[in-house]
């Protein structure tokens, strides 16, 4: 020191705004998504964790014989949240006993011609399996675990049938221990409520549909056919959501409710691609719009775009009042082509308004976990259909027939080659060929379980032979097993390594023989791995060959039934208004996936699609209206609706009747119901003009000749 001077330096302390801005970019870290995933995996291995430790330990306490069985239930039935882990441990029980008891009906009977039991057994799985691609809610899960609890259960019993009562009996015990441990712990344990992912959900999609609106008013194709698509994931998403819903722990809206948003979004979906074509139609047209008119799609426009909610419902009413006093002028008073578009236009603006107000109201009830009091309040369709799912029975009966197949090749060369452990291998031939069928290529998903198995399998032996010989004490096992578990639990939460998770967890608790006492045997080991390897590798090798489909097969034969349809429609056999729209909708659903797997091969077939949906549409409303309709109109409404069948129905139709042709055709019966003095001939009108529109647009053209 010189001097005594004081040489510390003066402390500065960060002010208030530089604290907010490093705990606001703390929280924001904390709250990525990624943080989000990783904290989410964890948790959920956790309480896989202990749901399984759980299970075992009961296991052991009431004398099961392999209570390794429970722990493999509890990570088959855990999922990331309390509601699917609870639906799907309801139906996992009820599949699980209904397969034991197929199985005790089976196998004694035909205890002295083991081929002809094996016939029966995968008979019975290939059944189930068929069942349960036709079933694609989470009911499905139930169909899959009777037929490979039958696999499980009877293949081994096969050779020695004597004890198959007994086998199902305490199997349905420890599976059932399993689920119960599972879902009290997802349920009740720092639960993941499915409630709240829905409602983001559909908040999300709300602001979606809002934004498709806002874009086809204001002309912006580009962006409307993105907002189409992703209005068109929304939903299936959505629905995904709610299924889960009447098993999550948190008060769920009713069932009514959801099925009139959802029949309302899904309407909004191709009305709005209705509007903008509209809208485009009377701007190129040769006379302006009127301005009553483009004031109302301006008014339209600023109501759908803003975030305003205050006095919302009312603003509403006033543009719908406004729209059908608009649709009434242009439409009692419609001399030119362009007076009756305007008129059309002012119906469709009406309608949307409504769908959107009422999928807003809705929203709003669901958020409150309410119950809408009047139904007859809601400006759209009082009735609703909800969800449709796509079924496809000659697909589900090509696939269920492959698993047959290949689990018979299975059995004919274990019966033949007197294998001891091929009891073994072929249940686990048949959990695959059932666990993987609901993908077209299934092969890739065998494979990542594969790895996953391999893993297992090194870990297993490992345990086996070298740490838990030394455990004498269920605190010790549990500790001992927790690395392991807790690693691959949080592998299993998150997408992508799903299927090699499994691989690892239900391959260690066999193969580890988590049992009452220790049973380390090497060559019994050994044995089981080479029953497990060749049973997953022959899997792949019969699915490969029987119950993979391609992807361009896929494809075409989803557009080739969507195109049947709109010709049953055109000819007036056919589901009704919302049914068939939800069910486009699933199509769709089930092709964002497969063309992603195309790349640019497809690029068009969203489109195509939604033009079906239209076509299909109006074609079974005018059908609907066809016996009210008397003299020549009715006849030309008829030859119309005729060539749009044989059209889409694969039928050759004449030369002169091409697209062109049929819309000129449209353009004269327009003017003749105008002019004439049928009833409703205003609706007619309307409905003629959507037809030549869902036909008439050049790429309309190009897509469906494309696509025939």
């Amino acid at each position: 020191m010189t001097g005594g001077m004081n040489t510390a330096q003066p402390i500065h302390t960060p002010s208030s705004k530089t604290v907010a801005a490093m705990f606001k970019a703390g929280t924001s870290f904390l709250c990525a998504p990624t943080m989000k995933a990783d904290a989410d995996a964890i948790l959920f291995s956790a309480k896989s964790f202990a749901a399984a430790m759980l299970a075992y330990y009961i296991s052991l306490r009431i004398g099961l014989p392999k209570p390794f069985w429970a722990i493999v239930t509890v990570y088959i039935v855990s999922q990331t949240s309390a509601g699917a882990s609870f639906s799907r441990g309801v139906y996992r029980f009820a599949g699980t006993f209904v397969g034991a008891i197929a199985t005790v009906a089976i196998v004694p009977n035909f205890v002295n011609h083991p081929m002809v039991c094996s016939v029966v057994l995968a008979g019975w799985i290939g059944l189930c399996l068929f069942f349960s691609l036709l079933d694609r809610t989470p009911r499905a899960y139930a169909f899959v675990l009777a037929g490979y609890t039958a696999s499980l259960i009877g293949f081994p019993s096969v050779l020695d049938p004597g004890a198959i009562f007994e086998t199902a009996s305490v199997r349905v015990q420890e599976i059932s221990i399993g689920i119960l441990c599972a879902v009290l712990i997802h349920r009740y344990i720092l639960p993941k409520r499915m409630t709240g992912q829905f409602t983001g959900k559909l908040s999300t999609t709300l602001r979606d549909a809002r934004r498709l609106a806002g874009n086809a008013l204001s002309g912006t194709r580009g962006e409307n056919r993105s907002d189409r698509n992703q209005l068109a994931a929304d939903l299936p998403a959505i629905q995904g959501l709610a299924t889960h819903l009447p098993y999550d722990p948190a008060p769920t809206p009713p069932r009514r409710i959801l099925q009139l948003i959802h029949d309302r979004l899904a309407r909004l979906l191709w009305l709005a691609a209705e509007i903008e074509e509209r809208i485009e139609a009377l701007r190129l047209g040769d006379g302006d719009a009127p301005g009553e008119l483009i004031a109302l799609v301006s008014d339209v426009g600023a109501w759908a775009a803003s975030a305003e909610t205050e006095d919302r419902e009312a603003a509403a009413a006033q543009l719908i009042a406004h729209a059908r006093l608009v649709q009434k002028r242009s439409g009692a008073d419609a001399v030119t082509p362009g007076d009756r578009l305007a008129a059309n236009l002012a119906g469709h603006l009406a309608e949307m308004i409504g769908l959107l107000e009422d999928c807003e109201r809705l929203g709003r009830i669901i958020a409150a976990t309410g119950h809408l009091r009047d139904v007859a309040s809601l400006h759209g369709p009082k009735r609703a259909k909800g969800y449709v799912y796509h079924c496809d029975p000659w697909m589900a009966g090509r696939t269920a027939l492959g698993a047959i197949i290949g689990i018979l090749i299975g059995c004919a060369f274990w019966i033949w080659s007197a294998w001891p452990e091929g009891g073994m291998a072929v249940s686990i031939l048949g959990v695959c060929c059932t666990l993987f069928a609901n993908f077209d290529a299934p092969v890739p998903f065998v494979i990542k379980y594969l790895v996953g198995s391999i893993y297992g399998v090194v870990i297993s032996l490992i345990y086996s032979f070298f740490i838990l010989p030394q455990v004498t004490d269920f605190r010790v096992l549990v500790a001992v097993l927790a690395p392991a578990f807790l690693f691959a639990g949080s592998l299993q939460a998150r997408l992508p390594t799903t299927f090699m998770a499994l691989g690892i967890t239900l391959t260690i608790p066999i193969l580890s023989a988590l049992g009452p006492y220790y049973t380390g045997d090497f060559a019994t080991s050994l044995n089981s791995v080479i029953a497990l390897f060749a049973a997953v590798g022959f899997g792949a090798v019969s699915m490969s060959l029987f119950q993979t489909v391609p992807v361009e097969g896929a494809i075409n034969r989803l557009l080739r039934l969507s195109r049947r349809d709109v010709g049953r429609r055109a000819l007036g056999a056919a589901p009704n208004e919302a049914r068939w729209t939800s069910l486009m909708i699933d199509r769709t659903a089930l092709l964002r996936p497969r063309l992603r797997l195309t790349g640019e091969a497809y690029p068009d077939v969203l489109d195509v699609t939604l033009h079906h949906l239209r076509i299909g549409h109006v074609t079974g409303q005018l059908r609907k209206a066809i016996p009210q309709i008397n003299g020549e109109v009715g006849v030309e409404l008829r030859e119309i609706l005729l060539v749009i069948a044989k059209f889409f129905s694969g039928g050759k139709a004449p030369r002169t009747t091409g697209l062109f042709d049929l819309n000129q055709r449209i353009e004269i019966l327009i003017g003749k119901v105008a002019g004439s003095v049928i009833r409703n001939r205003l609706q007619i009108v309307d409905l003629l003009i959507d037809l030549r529109f869902a036909l008439g647009s050049r790429a309309d053209e190009r897509i469906m000749t494309d696509d025939r």
